[in-house]
């Protein structure tokens, strides 16, 4: 039985950057950083020699069912892979974050003036479970696709998601 998901993480090629990233732009509250290593960790990804720096974000507010962090980020400081030059979404392997938003618009806009690379505008979803709402891709300082996604007027009442906030 598969209890519930843990947490997602992406390899990340500066910490640091990452961290302020996720956090003044993305908006995500960083809730613990660290450096692993050990022989439990090179063996647990598999690389001998490996050290990790990590740093652990949760959603203000929002708390985790099973643990204090809902999204990790790893740099790899020794037995750092090549950074690919491109993420593409259709890349066998890539994989996307998606974050739910109650004023699309409005943090598109906020997003652009900070310089965030989006993939598109806020698209209208027109088909599926979704429809009605809006959603956009972007990419994060390393190329990784990030997507936000605001639900339906109806769908966000009916999840008491306040669009002002």
């Amino acid at each position: 039985m598969i209890a519930g998901p843990l947490h997602f993480s992406f390899t990340i090629s500066d910490i640091d950057r990452s961290i302020r990233w996720y956090t003044e732009v993305l908006g995500l509250e960083l809730v613990h950083r660290q450096r692993q290593e050990n022989a439990y960790t090179q063996k647990l990804v598999g690389i001998p020699g490996a050290i990790l720096e990590i740093a652990q974000f949760k959603v203000p507010g929002v708390t985790p069912a099973y643990s204090t962090h809902m999204l990790e980020l790893v740099q790899y400081v020794t037995e750092r892979g090549a950074a690919p030059s491109a993420l593409p979404t259709s890349q066998v392997g890539v994989a996307h974050l998606a974050l739910i938003v109650t004023d699309i618009h409005s943090r598109y806009a906020r997003m652009q003036e900070q310089g965030v690379a989006f993939r598109n505008p806020p698209v209208e979803i027109t088909e599926g479970a979704n429809k009605g709402g809006w959603a956009c891709y972007l990419r994060d300082p390393d190329g990784i696709t990030l997507e936000l996604l605001q639900f339906s007027p109806e769908r966000m009442a009916g999840l008491c998601l306040d669009p002002a906030g």
